[in-house]
């Protein structure tokens, strides 16, 4: 394990330990306008949701490390507090990326990056039309964590009007993630694509309480062949299942076979027929 105080090294080796360990980050398609009317465009991966009543996002344009100087963004919000905030998918990836090109000030990155500008309905800066949600905000409030190279600024946003493209949307009227085809950042110059075999479920324990991993037998808790992944799956039962059959064991040789097949079940997400294996196997 390395061990790292961040007072005792440079802030941008810090800095680079955070984007490689955090990640994947979303990314806030920020497009903004300065009191001339000028529009800025610019992607911020240090940004989230934090409530929906209201409806809250919160973006960060920090300040540069090796001069201190601050990015237009945030200029531009402190003298006009609006925002529109466009998600990236992997159809504009470059684009976006492109647009991070630190023009001179009044440079349309629209223009440079030749993405499409749509007016908004409620707040001055333009929406992107190539984005599949964009979120037109308010700026409630600007906080600064500090007065260095490196510092963020949170740029705390209300949600007045939020657009999503219907081919994103499924049946139920609901987001759909491989037809959103979110993209993400890491460190460097790596991204990730939210799309395929990358996008998978784990059922939410709200309605069900799970017996928990400390409630499961000895020989399943302690098994040399089930990953705390599986043991996580086992634990998230409200109650046992029935045992099975002997016909599920009696082409098992051994704990070892029955494990590793237990093992399969629960990759499958098939977690009743697991148990009932392991409980019939150890007669539990």
């Amino acid at each position: 394990m390395v061990t790292i105080d961040p007072k005792e090294i440079p802030v941008p080796k810090m800095h680079s330990y955070l984007l490689g360990a955090i990640a994947p980050r979303p990314i806030a398609f920020a497009s903004t306008i300065d009191k001339e009317g000028n529009i800025n465009l610019s992607p911020f991966s240090f940004f989230n949701v934090f409530s929906a009543n209201p409806p809250i996002l919160v973006f960060s344009p920090a300040r540069r490390g090796r001069d201190n100087t601050t990015k237009h963004t945030y200029e531009n919000v402190m003298d006009v507090p609006e925002v529109v905030i466009n998600i990236v998918n992997y159809a504009m990836v470059q684009q976006a990326s492109l647009a991070s090109t630190e023009y001179e000030r009044g440079v349309n990155e629209f223009v440079k990056s030749g993405l499409t500008p749509i007016a908004s309905q409620k707040v001055k800066p333009p929406r992107v039309m190539e984005s599949p949600v964009s979120f037109e905000c308010k700026v409630n409030q600007i906080i600064q964590l500090g007065d260095q190279g490196g510092a963020g600024n949170l740029v705390i946003c209300e949600v007045l009007l939020a657009h999503f493209k219907e081919e994103i949307l499924d049946e139920e009227g609901k987001i759909d993630p491989q037809k959103l085809d979110a993209v993400a950042r890491m460190g460097g110059d790596y991204y990730c694509r939210a799309q395929g075999e990358a996008i998978f479920t784990v059922p939410k324990p709200l309605l069900t309480k799970g017996i928990g991993v400390d409630q499961l037998p000895e020989v399943i808790r302690n098994s040399k062949v089930l990953t705390g992944n599986d043991l996580g799956m086992l634990g998230n039962v409200e109650a046992l299942p029935s045992k099975g059959s002997v016909d599920e064991i009696i082409e098992f040789s051994g704990a070892t076979e029955v494990h590793q097949r237990a093992h399969q079940l629960l990759n499958q997400k098939k977690v009743q027929a697991a148990w009932r294996l392991l409980l019939t196997y150890h007669n539990l």
